[in-house]
């Protein structure tokens, strides 16, 4: 059987410097602890507390979305917990499915964060806070979780920061780190945003339940810091995406610019390859000329003409000065 700690009864708070407008003591909160807990276990604990089956069936599997569903006088809240990760730069999430009932606590992690034993020490020392009942841990559990996103919040601002300085680099890597970036953050965005809905829903029926007004407060404060969260997340999603068509921009103009030169190269290239051309047509011309008097047949007339060798000169330079003059018309030359 799991181990259940519980917790100082509420009566002796009093006597320990408690609020006198708390409500009567009330019996203590029993808190059941499970991480990764096999079905028989749960099976067993929700036939002595009552839990709901459907509830149930979700406690067991993890990759739940964040929730919050009454059964009778229970609840069940589905909590997402995450920690950034430094060195990989990613945002490592991990579950935590909580029971609520009138006088007991239980929670089923599927992960290592949050840190209950914290959550457990803060209630300990907090004895008109546990006098509020199991409602009062749960506004702690909470609270550790959000306050758990404030670091993922710091390190993913680090991280666009970073990306920005290489986008205006050219850092031909930053397209994938701007993408798996972004994949992060819309994860995180599906951790925090069903938050500000599942706690303004829990004010609501704290005050349907009249429940203490001072948890009443502190549940309103949870809420501001979720919301803010959320809306930062928002703002990194927005980013990204502004960043990531920046990004697209710059790497277009330079293949435009690269296009460019590439153009501009193989011109200069086609120019020289025309003068080349040219002037190998210009010496091909006077080459056939001097070869084929140059094979001195016995009955080539021109061969004992007396004009013959200036007339082969001559007609040597007509034919390279006519071909000079059409390329040069045609701008190969």
């Amino acid at each position: 059987m799991p181990e259940r700690p519980t917790e100082s009864a509420p009566g002796n708070a009093r006597t320990n410097g408690a609020d006198p407008a708390l409500p009567r003591p009330r019996r203590p909160t029993e808190w059941i602890e499970l991480s990764r807990p096999p079905a028989s276990e749960l099976h067993t604990l929700a036939e002595e507390f009552g839990l709901h089956p459907l509830a149930v069936e979700d406690a067991m599997e993890a990759h739940q979305r964040p929730k919050l569903e009454r059964y009778g006088d229970t609840l069940f809240v589905v909590l997402r917990a995450a920690r950034y990760l430094d060195a990989p730069e990613e945002v490592a999430f991990a579950e935590l499915h909580v029971f609520v009932g009138p006088d007991f606590l239980i929670t089923v992690r599927h992960g290592s964060a949050p840190d209950l034993s914290a959550v457990r020490r803060r209630m300990e020392d907090s004895p008109e806070l546990l006098a509020l009942g199991p409602e009062a841990v749960l506004y702690a559990i909470l609270d550790a979780v959000v306050d758990g996103y404030a670091p993922v919040v710091a390190g993913v601002q680090n991280d666009i920061d970073e990306i920005e300085t290489e986008v205006f680099r050219g850092d031909p890597e930053v397209s994938r780190r701007i993408y798996e970036l972004s994949r992060e953050t819309v994860e995180f965005q599906r951790a925090t945003r069903p938050l500000v809905g599942m706690l303004h829903a829990l004010m609501a029926g704290f005050a349907k339940y009249e429940t203490h007004e001072e948890l009443q407060r502190y549940l309103r404060d949870v809420a501001d810091h979720v919301t803010h969260i959320s809306e930062r997340v928002d703002g990194f999603r927005q980013a990204l995406t502004e960043i990531l068509t920046v990004n697209a921009t710059l790497v277009t103009q330079q293949q435009n610019a690269e296009m460019r030169a590439l153009a501009e190269a193989g011109f200069e290239q086609n120019e020289e390859v025309k003068k080349i051309s040219s002037w190998a047509a210009i010496l091909f011309a006077p080459t056939l000329v001097g070869t084929i008097y140059g094979m001195n047949f016995r009955d080539m007339p021109e061969l004992s003409w007396s004009f013959g060798y200036p007339f082969a000169i001559g007609l040597m330079g007509v034919v390279c000065g006519t071909l000079y003059l059409i390329f040069k018309r045609r701008d190969w030359l």
